[in-house]
């Protein structure tokens, strides 16, 4: 007896069409059930572009994989792809991931003209002196002074802050806001971080203990710091 299993299921939402591709069937199988089921769809003359999300469970598909769905579908029919959704990434997307979303820790003191650029979120054991810079793409937590320039969120994440223990910076960048002479105690304060407030739309400095309110991400930080 023939196995009678849909390979690919259609189902109509508000946004447009959903696309269930069974995981487990071959690529050409795939292919082939698409262009039979394309082909009993007939549009209508003028009728408008409708959108298409492919659901590829735990399949993975290759660029040239999803140029093919995607002639498929947009040829001699109304569809276009929306957007692929799978609970499989490539080995270099997830690597990608890895090093964006892990900690760096750095042991050394940033002296004047050092500048030193990283990947992620940024806790740095030591001091900037003055005329010495990191970047970061994610946060930056430094356990010591902050006399020279920090920026955080350098690919553009306006949500990242900068905390310091003792911050009298020579100047604080988030994504592309640079802060302006600080308005605080020339002599510096203890325990205070800097971030974009949009009201104000500029970097303020506030104390640390407001980021458990406003950033409630950084709570995944101090888990990861406490637990190792």
């Amino acid at each position: 007896m023939l196995d009678s299993k849909q390979m690919i299921t259609i189902k109509g939402t508000k946004e447009g069409l959903t696309l269930f591709i069974d995981d487990h069937s071959s690529f050409e199988d795939v292919l082939s059930e698409l262009s039979d089921k394309l082909s009993e769809y007939r549009p209508k003359k003028d009728e408008p572009v409708v959108p298409v999300t492919v659901k590829l469970g735990d399949r993975y598909l290759s660029d040239d994989q999803k140029r093919q769905i995607s002639e498929q579908l947009s040829s001699k029919n109304s569809f276009v792809i929306q957007s692929f959704d799978s609970n499989v990434v490539h080995r270099d997307e997830a690597l990608t991931w890895k090093k964006e979303s892990d900690i760096k820790v750095v042991n050394r003191i940033v002296r004047s003209g050092q500048v030193f650029e990283y990947v992620g979120d940024l806790l740095l054991v030591g001091d900037i002196n003055p005329g010495g810079k990191v970047i970061a793409t994610g946060n930056v937590f430094i356990m010591g002074s902050l006399h020279g320039i920090a920026h955080a969120g350098s690919n553009g994440d306006r949500d990242a802050v900068i905390a310091a223990s003792f911050m009298k910076p020579n100047q604080l960048r988030i994504a592309d806001y640079i802060s302006r002479a600080p308005d605080y105690d020339a002599e510096g304060i203890y325990m205070e971080c800097g971030l974009i407030d949009e009201k104000e739309d500029k970097i303020v400095i506030d104390r640390l203990q407001v980021l458990s309110h406003k950033r409630k991400d950084i709570n995944g930080f101090e888990r990861r710091m406490l637990n190792g």
